[in-house]
C-alpha cells in the first residue's frame, strides 16, 4: 500500500511493506545519474533483497557512485558471488562493526546500525523500519504465513540534505577507522576531516530550514545524539491532549516514556499501542511483558498483532504529530544502536498512518485483558521477570541505566 501527501516544502509517500518500499527504492536507483547511499541492518538476497542489490550493481556499471553499508550483525557477510559482482562493478561497500571472535560477549559489540537510510541522487531519501528483506520470509523461521507489518517513508524535499549529510558523514568515519587499521594515518586523517565538513554541512542545513520545515530527521547514535529520538517521543507525549497510537515490535520503555505514557492516560488521553503478539525472541517478547501490568493498569489499551511478525517503529499523536523510523521503543535502540527517524507535522499524513495502524487493531491485533494477563501461569511470569533482569544486566554492563 502506497499514501502519499505534499506538504510545504516537502513530498511524504507513506510506504507500507516491502513490496511497496522496494518498488519505490528501485525506480528511484535506476533512475539515478550520480550517487546512490545505502544503509540497512539486514541486506537479504532472498526475492526483493536480490532486486535491489541488482538495481545497485546495475547504477554502479553505469557511473554512478554507489556506497554500501551493512551490519556486522545483521549482515554478517554476503554470499558469494555477490562480493566479486559489486568490486567488478565499482560498488564500494563496508560491513559496519564485524563481530570477531567473541562476538556479542564483548559488550561495546551491542552497539548496532540498526537505521534503515537511503538516499539517491541527493533528491530522494528513504527513512523507516524495512531492512533490505521480503516481508514473507524470515532468516529464521523461512517463508512466513502472512507478511511482516512495517513502514518507511519515501520524502523529497529539503530534508533529504540532511539525511545525504548524515550518511556522507558516516561513511568517511567507517573510511577513517579502517584506515587507522592499515596504519595509513594520512588517509585516515583526510577521512576524518572530510567526516567534519559534512558533519558541519549537515548543521548549516538543518538550521537554514528549520523554520519552515515540517518533516525532521531524528538521529541516535553514541556521540551527538544520544537522547534525540527518546526526547521527541516524550515531548509528543507530553503535548498530547486526546490520542497516541503506538505500533513497535520490540517495546521496552525506560521509566521516563513509561511514565509520559502513564501520565497521559491518567489525564485523559486515550493511549493504544499495537505490539508483537508472536514469540520471536525471549528477552524481548518476556521483557514486554513484564510492563504490561502497570501499563494495563493506567488504562492504556495493549493490542498484540497476530498474523505475523511487527516489525513497524511508527506513532500518532493527537492526528497530527507521527513519527516513522528504524527506532524501537527499547533500550537496544534508545542507548546503544544508531538510529533514524523522521518526525511529520501535518494532519493528512497522521491520518493516512493512524487509519493503516487502526485497521490492523480491527483486523489483526487482540485485546490483551488486564485480569487475564494477571492470572497468567507462574511460569510465564518468571519468565517475564527473568528476561527483564537480564536486559538490565546487559545495561548495566554497558554503564546504561534505563
Amino acid at each position: 500500500m502506497v499514501l502519499s501527501q505534499r506538504q510545504p516544502g516537502h513530498e511524504l509517500q507513506l510506504l507500507q511493506g516491502s513490496t511497496a518500499f522496494f518498488d519505490a527504492m528501485e525506480q528511484a536507483m535506476d533512475a539515478s545519474l550520480r550517487e546512490i547511499r545505502l544503509e540497512t541492518y539486514i541486506f537479504n538476497l532472498h526475492g526483493g533483497g536480490e532486486r535491489i542489490m541488482q538495481a545497485l550493481t546495475r547504477a554502479a556499471q553505469r557511473g554512478v557512485a554507489v556506497f554500501l553499508v551493512v551490519d556486522g550483525v545483521g549482515t554478517p557477510e554476503l554470499p558469494a558471488p555477490w562480493p566479486e559482482r559489486l568490486a567488478a562493478a565499482g560498488l564500494q561497500w563496508r560491513i559496519f562493526a564485524p563481530l570477531g571472535r567473541l562476538g556479542l560477549l564483548v559488550p561495546s559489540r551491542w552497539r548496532r546500525l540498526h537505521r534503515k537510510l537511503c538516499v539517491v541522487d541527493g533528491q530522494t531519501a528513504f527513512c523507516g523500519g524495512i531492512n533490505v528483506l521480503d516481508d514473507g520470509y524470515d532468516p529464521n523461521y523461512g517463508a512466513l504465513k502472512a507478511p511482516r507489518f512495517d513502514f518507511a517513508v519515501q520524502v523529497r524535499g529539503p530534508l533529504v540534505q540532511e539525511v545525504h549529510a548524515a550518511m556522507s558523514q558516516f561513511w568517511w568515519r567507517l573510511q577513517a577507522t579502517q584506515l587507522v587499521r592499515q596504519v595509513d594515518w594520512h588517509g585516515a586523517w583526510v577521512a576524518l576531516q572530510q567526516a567534519v565538513q559534512e558533519t558541519r554541512q549537515g548543521s548549516t542545513k538543518l538550521t537554514s530550514i528549520a523554520a519552515g520545515a515540517q518533516a525532521e530527521l531524528v538521529l541516535r547514535d553514541n556521540l551527538r545524539f544520544r537522547t534525540s529520538i527518546e526526547r521527541a517521543y516524550r515531548q509528543a507525549l507530553g503535548d498530547a491532549r486526546h490520542d497516541i497510537l503506538i505500533a513497535n515490535a520490540y517495546f521496552l520503555p525506560g521509566r521516563k516514556i513509561r511514565q509520559s505514557l502513564i501520565h497521559a492516560a491518567r489525564r485523559g488521553v486515550r493511549v493504544r499501542l499495537l505490539l508483537q503478539g508472536r514469540y520471536e525472541y525471549f528477552m524481548q517478547y518476556h521483557a514486554a511483558h513484564a510492563q504490561y501490568g502497570s501499563l494495563l493498569a493506567a488504562g492504556i489499551e495493549i493490542y498484540e498483532y497476530t498474523p505475523s511478525f511487527l516489525h513497524a517503529k511508527v506513532a500518532v499523536v493527537d492526528g497530527r504529530w507521527a513519527t516513522v523510523g528504524s527506532s524501537n521503543m527499547d533500550p537496544l535502540s534508545l542507548l546503544l544502536a544508531r538510529e533514524a527517524n523522521v518526525v511529520v507535522q501535518n494532519e493528512a499524513f497522521a491520518d493516512q498512518l493512524q487509519r493503516a495502524l487502526e485497521q490492523a487493531i480491527a483486523a489483526d491485533a487482540r485485546l490483551v485483558d488486564a485480569r487475564q494477563h494477571a492470572a497468567r501461569r507462574v511460569r510465564l511470569r518468571a519468565f517475564d521477570a527473568v528476561a527483564y533482569l537480564l536486559m538490565r544486566v546487559m545495561l548495566f554492563l554497558n554503564g546504561k541505566r534505563y
